[in-house]
């Protein structure tokens, strides 16, 4: 499973999209401690320095849910998603010869 999460700093001086920064490497530090965590990066927009991604990698949707929700996904992780553009972000890996999902939306919760 692939997580595109766009975000966007509170500000267009240096100081916020330091701050964002800072906030997304510790988020992706926390992340690489939990089981499931496959791989990821922090990147910044090559046209638009106020634009961040946090792009991650896991072996099933359920190992993203649990290290979102967990202790400290909830209290340096969730956080930072005020900043997050309000847009899909979980997407499955297509591979060649697999099956995809069916092609309908998700319920939440």
């Amino acid at each position: 499973m692939l997580v595109v999460t766009r975000l966007r700093a509170p500000g267009s001086d240096e100081v916020a999209g330091d701050d964002l920064r800072r906030g997304l490497l510790q988020a992706l530090g926390i992340l690489a401690a939990k089981p499931g965590w496959v791989g990821g990066d922090v990147g910044r927009n090559v046209d638009d320095p106020t634009l961040w991604v946090l792009t991650t990698r896991w072996e099933n949707v359920g190992s993203y849910r649990r290290a979102l929700g967990s202790y400290e996904g909830k209290m340096h992780i969730q956080p930072l998603m005020v900043h997050a553009l309000d847009e899909p972000s979980a997407y499955e890996v297509v591979e060649e010869g697999t099956d995809l999902n069916e092609a309908h939306p998700r319920s939440i919760g």
